[in-house]
């Protein structure tokens, strides 16, 4: 006798999905009684968003001050390491250290330290473009009045400040309130904010057409550095150098402890005779070449430094037998 076939079971159809089918079919007799479905009205709810609050408004410009002055703290660091020659211990120039420690290219770390001295110019303005009487304990320079319950702080959005070092390298080579009015021209071109690198070299270009000096000095030549009031040549003032690069409106000089991008009007020519200016290019070579020695102590770096601040395209004979001692003691001579 065969077996019969298993009846078929029935599906179960649980409340829930009865539930749910009724609603769906609801859902489209009320879209199909609509006209037109299309123009159904969906409700948004606004959210509305509060305003700063004065201390808000405190707190923005404050940490806005310090990502700003971030992009330059590089440069005061790199000029402390090498003004103090902090690099001595493991290095012999700033230059290989700066590459060996930061990856940085031959000409970036002084930039970074320009950038920081033209940074803090600009940090000198107040919003009608003077400079300011009081400074608070973080470094922000402020009109006097404008107090906070724990420090002075510029109103908000009165002042733009560079955010990158490109930005300031066309105003490196000006005097400093020539970069303060740059800066303020640039500012506004940009419809007051930020101006790019090219906005800031568009409007020092013009400015350098109406007032153009032509460079006339040459590769070789030796040089006097005139300090002035420019910041980035604090301590070089009277200090000589061969210039190694003639630009548009500044050159590179070499002087006895390192290389300095200078404006033209930092610059005084001693007319050297070629034959002169040879002589001083090999006793600037023989003091940067001991100057690269990690170990040199102190009494030598004094010489060194009468030794760049020389007046004449000589050396007299106590100075040569000086620079000679020095060069036996580092073994630099046979």
């Amino acid at each position: 006798m065969m077996n019969k076939p298993p009846r078929r079971r029935k599906k179960a159809t649980s409340g829930a999905s009865a539930d749910s089918a009724s609603a769906a079919n609801s859902a489209k007799e009320d879209i199909s009684q609509q006209e037109d479905p299309g123009s159904a009205t969906i409700t948004v709810t606004a959210v509305e968003i509060p305003e700063l609050t004065e201390d808000e408004q405190r707190d923005r410009l404050h940490l806005e001050r310090r990502v700003e002055k971030a992009v330059f703290e590089a440069g005061k660091a790199l000029m402390e390491l090498r003004d103090r020659r902090l690099y001595r211990s493991t290095h012999g120039t700033f230059e290989e250290y700066c590459k060996d420690r930061f990856g940085f290219q031959r000409r970036h770390p002084y930039r970074l330290i320009e950038a920081s001295a033209v940074f803090d110019n600009l940090m000198k303005m107040c919003p009608n473009g003077t400079q300011t009487e009081s400074e608070s304990g973080d470094g922000e320079m402020c009109p006097i009045g404008t107090q906070t319950e724990n420090e002075q702080m510029c109103p908000i959005g009165t002042q733009i400040l560079p955010t990158s070092e490109r930005q300031v390298r066309p105003l490196v080579t000006l005097e400093a309130e020539v970069q303060r009015n740059v800066w303020q021209q640039a500012v506004e071109q940009a419809g007051n904010k930020v101006p790019s690198a090219r906005i800031v070299s568009d409007v020092v270009q013009r400015i350098m057409e109406r007032t153009q000096v032509p460079n006339t000095y040459q590769l070789g030549e030796v040089c006097q550095i005139l300090a002035k009031d420019n910041p980035e040549l604090r301590g070089k003032g009277g200090c000589w150098g061969i210039i190694n690069n003639v630009g548009q409106f500044s050159c590179t000089i070499k002087t006895w402890d390192g290389e300095y991008t200078v404006g033209l009007q930092h610059l005084k020519s001693y007319n050297y005779l070629p034959a002169e200016c040879e002589q001083m290019r090999v006793i600037c070579d023989r003091i940067s070449r001991l100057r690269e020695n990690e170990n040199l102590e102190e009494a030598a770096h004094a010489v060194l430094k009468h030794l760049g601040e020389l007046k004449r395209p000589y050396l007299t004979a106590v100075e040569e037998k000086l620079l000679g001692l020095i060069e036996r003691e580092y073994r630099l001579l046979d």
